[in-house]
């Protein structure tokens, strides 16, 4: 994940804070309790197109010799397994 810890939080919190401002949000609870739920799901979000990554990087790892010998691109290729791969699962990033 690219998204440090302390920037998911402040994310978390502007959109808590833009959605109140705006009267979209009402939080009757705690707001740290919110913030927190907000985070986890961000997260998790973030950890599934990480996974997905990891997985698209290891099936190419066979054409290895077709990159380096410049017969394949590797960035075309991540790009076009990883949207099949979206497409196959049903995935929304």
């Amino acid at each position: 994940m690219r998204v440090t810890r302390e920037r998911i939080a402040a994310i978390t919190t502007g959109i808590i804070d833009q959605l109140q401002a705006q009267s979209l949000l009402e939080v009757t609870g705690s707001k740290e309790r919110l913030a927190v739920a907000l985070e986890k799901a961000i997260t998790i979000e973030l950890s599934i197109e990480d996974r997905l990554n990891a997985e698209v990087r290891e099936l190419l790892k066979q054409y290895d010799a077709e990159f380096q010998s410049g017969r394949a691109d590797y960035q075309k290729m991540f790009t076009m397994v990883k949207h099949k791969l979206i497409r196959e699962r049903g995935i929304t990033l």
